[in-house]
């Protein structure tokens, strides 16, 4: 295994980001705060990426906070894109959480961060923080009862408990529940089929239904039109009309 924090890797339009510090179960320091970060910039910046998977060594997805980086003096924050380099600032094209063991802690909190999730039957999830009279400051808390239920959301973060993977499913968190050791393989398909779409439409969607909840019914569709609009309009929608009626694959140039 490298002695690199985060590493990355391309598959075709995709990227792998594996959080690297299996013998710290993950757990997030400055160092790996950055490296996802500069991970991050390099899927929203990169025109050749239209999506992107983040999962960890190890068996471990992660384990949240480094706590002894944390005793030394440090906050894995990074300016902008907060906790984990993530959890403020996602990227602005479609990422999956590939789960397997625990995401706890600020580890649930990158997973809420993200716009799938594909978890091992095995995984288990939670936001202890309130154990150690903390708070879930990651996103969590607010992410969570938009996933799931607001009872549910309330339960888990109030009592702290672990929940496992075919619970959270149940609950409607998971996109794809898998054999464990299958969860990065099962989130790159995914990812593959959705970075085989026309990328300017896929980053016009997520960010509609990610704002859509703070717009207002009188104006909503006049915000919609504001990003579907350009959509409409590019090279790329020309090229998907051209290829269906040739019954060819699209060539997708983004723009």
């Amino acid at each position: 295994m490298s002695d690199q924090q985060v590493l990355t890797e391309r598959h075709g339009n995709v990227l792998v980001v594996t959080i690297n510090r299996p013998e710290a179960r993950n757990a997030i320091n400055t160092v790996t705060a950055e490296a996802i970060a500069d991970a991050m910039r390099l899927l929203d910046e990169d025109d050749s990426l239209f999506a992107g998977v983040i999962t960890g060594a190890g068996g471990t997805f992660c384990a949240g906070m480094d706590l002894k980086a944390f005793l030394a003096g440090e906050r894995p924050s990074v300016p902008v894109r907060g906790f984990a380099g993530i959890v403020e600032a996602p990227p602005r094209k479609p990422i999956i959480a590939a789960v397997e063991g625990y995401a706890l802690a600020g580890g649930f909190e990158i997973a809420l961060a993200c716009d799938l999730l594909v978890a091992a039957e095995d995984a288990r999830f939670g936001l202890p923080e309130v154990r150690r009279s903390l708070v879930a400051g990651g996103g969590g808390l607010m992410r969570l009862s938009r996933r799931i239920p607001y009872h549910h959301a309330m339960e888990w973060a109030l009592t702290g408990e672990l929940v496992d993977a075919r619970r959270a499913d149940a609950a409607g968190l998971v996109n794809r529940l898998v054999p464990p050791g299958q969860a990065l393989a099962a989130a790159l398909e995914l990812a593959e089929r959705i970075a085989a779409n026309g990328p300017l439409a896929v980053r016009a969607t997520k960010q509609i239904i990610t704002n859509a909840r703070d717009w207002d019914s009188a104006t909503e569709f006049d915000e919609q039109r504001k990003l579907s609009e350009p959509v409409r309009s590019s090279e790329d929608a020309r090229e998907g009309a051209l290829a269906f009626t040739e019954k060819r694959a699209p060539r997708w140039r983004g723009r």
